[in-house]
């Protein structure tokens, strides 16, 4: 079975190869040429050129048997110690494989690469450009498309409804709703939420005194005269607008205090009060367990997915404007500031050493795994198609060296006899 497919690259190293072998035979050729041509004079120039060329066709030999020795038996003869790639192809591979994985997949190796990248300088160079942004922007607004678009509402409501919610209706959540109630309560984080809701309440009084005004009709007594009942409305109405304007204006108002502190004893229950625990996780099962929870959750799902693609595929976007935004930031960050630079590549590092190290072994492995699985004769023809052109120069290198070996040799002999 073939495990190695041609690629359009392969035709060009084929003809590559074969030019070089027509040179190098060629070569041969004019040596033996030159040999038969200066046979019988040895003397003067002509003796040098006879044993160079001699030497030369030696040379050739040897080195083309040595080449072909690698991928083949030369001419066809099972000669000891030839075809070597397919006779030790399962060899080589695990030979390949101890040598990248010691000399590769190193950790000091790879922090040592990274860190001569300057991976956060070059990002923050290349964040710098508008258009740099704009491509990183839109791949991943592809990504996150591709992601959510993967992502089918059967499949939502069956992680919420099989896994999600009944993880939750086994975990207590009291003593975390308590913690963090509490570090809401002292960050005074929820005085935003307190102001907006007074805002849209007195607003809202202002907009309907009518509505007011009838809601408070219906609760008055049958036996007290209208325009009783209007005086105590209206003067009703206006305390709320101002019982309202008064605690929207005073932090230290007495009922934003008092909420504060019903929401600290609150806090307080939740993470302590085994009695407010056992309430609270009655609650929680209660809601978690109703048969509304999933379809609301998948119909709040489907909501978001739709907003998101929406602004996932605008690029005029509030949210591509803010990704623009936060990359030019990353930009000047990562030029400017030393320990951002590297805070960024010393995660990076991490990373690297984390996956070389705990992985590195099973990626040298690779190597190995693959070779053995190739045919012995495609695995040769393949290495030999794209080493084989390079290998071809030995044999030139063979006949030039060899020519003149042997002008040195007829030298020495002349001089000598």
């Amino acid at each position: 079975m073939s495990f190695m497919e041609a690629t359009p690259a392969d035709a060009a190293r084929r003809a590559g190869l074969r030019r070089m072998r027509i040179v190098a035979t060629s070569l041969l050729g004019l040596a033996f040429v030159v040999f038969v041509l200066t046979n019988g004079r040895d003397e003067g120039a002509w003796g040098y050129v006879h044993t160079a060329s001699e030497a030369a066709m030696v040379g050739a030999l040897a080195d083309w048997f040595a080449v072909t020795a690698l991928f083949k038996h030369p001419m066809g003869l099972p000669i000891p110690h030839t075809a070597l790639v397919k006779k030790r192809k399962d060899e080589l591979g695990r030979s390949l494989e101890e040598f990248v994985s010691d000399n590769f997949l190193t950790e000091e190796i790879a922090r040592e690469r990274l860190a001569a990248a300057q991976v956060g300088l070059r990002l923050g160079h290349w964040l710098e450009e508008p258009a740099h942004r704009q491509r990183a922007l839109t791949e991943i607004s592809r990504v996150a498309t591709a992601a959510l678009g993967r992502m089918r509402d059967a499949d939502v409501r069956d992680f919420v409804v099989g896994v999600l919610l009944p993880r939750l209706q086994q975990e207590p959540v009291s003593p975390i709703a308590g913690s963090f109630l509490k570090g809401i309560v002292e960050d005074k984080a929820h005085h935003g939420l307190v102001d907006l809701g007074l805002t849209e309440i007195h607003d809202w009084l202002v907009d309907n005194p009518k509505v007011f005004s009838t809601l408070m009709n219906e609760r008055a007594p049958w036996w007290t005269p209208p325009w009783v009942d209007d005086r105590v409305i209206n003067w009703t109405y206006q305390q709320a607008l101002a019982w309202l304007r008064d605690m929207r204006a005073d932090p230290e108002h007495r009922a934003r205090v008092a909420l504060d502190n019903l929401l600290t004893k609150l806090a307080d229950d939740l993470h302590d009060d085994p009695q407010v625990q056992a309430r609270a996780e009655a609650l929680k099962e209660r809601v978690l367990s109703h048969p509304q929870v999933g379809e609301t959750v998948l119909s709040l799902w489907a909501s978001v997915r739709t907003s998101l693609l929406a602004a996932i595929g605008d690029p005029t976007s509030t949210l591509w404007q803010r990704g623009d935004s936060w990359l030019a930031e990353a930009s000047t960050m990562l030029l400017t500031d030393d320990a951002t630079r590297e805070r960024l590549e010393g995660h990076l590092g991490d990373m690297v050493a984390f996956f070389v190290t705990t992985y590195g072994d099973e990626l040298a492995n690779v190597i190995s795994h693959t070779v053995d699985r190739w045919d012995a004769d495609e695995a040769s023809e393949r290495i030999e198609l794209f080493v084989g052109r390079d290998l071809q120069f030995i044999r030139i290198n063979g006949t030039i060296v060899g020519a003149l070996a042997g002008v040195i040799i007829h030298a020495i002999s002349t001089a000598i006899g």
